[in-house]
């Protein structure tokens, strides 16, 4: 297999890959492509700054009291002007909904957890935990499964 990158600022941007047949990986690289909307940050803020949060230091985007946190690496939370279905739109393709209020970064996951109720939670890297809705749950199977 074969990468070329030209950087040319005169000409628009395009991305053409030649393959034999289509695959996962083709597939993952479709819709990373498609889902790139020319950013890697969002602006958030709390108490003492704003900052531009980059999608890789975010562990999950959720609603919290009816207002969408970003919650990062550190298990630190930050407030985002967005509305979730904004967000979503603009996030890349590793990012998955696990419940109606709560996008998740797949990347960060540590595990999924079986509660004593059969309910399952998501475990992310940094500790914190959410609960999988039933109705993303077949969804985020097939995703893995895929892989």
């Amino acid at each position: 297999m074969k990468f070329r990158l030209i950087i040319d600022e005169t000409r628009d941007e395009e991305i053409v890959a030649t393959v034999h047949e289509r695959t996962a990986l083709t597939d993952q690289l479709e819709a990373m492509v498609l889902a790139y909307q020319g950013a890697d940050s969002v602006l958030a803020f709390n108490e003492d700054e704003w900052l531009a949060l980059p999608f890789s230091r975010i562990e999950c985007i959720t609603v919290l009291d009816g207002k969408v946190y970003a919650i990062d690496t550190r298990n630190r939370q930050y407030r985002l002007k967005q509305r979730l279905y904004e967000l979503e739109s603009k996030l890349p393709g590793n990012f998955i909904r696990i419940n109606k209020s709560t996008i998740a970064n797949e990347n960060r996951l540590e595990r999924f957890a079986v509660t004593y109720s059969g309910a399952v939670d998501a475990v992310f890297k940094c500790g914190y935990r959410d609960y999988v809705s039933r109705r993303c749950l077949a969804q985020i199977k097939r995703r893995f499964e895929t892989k």
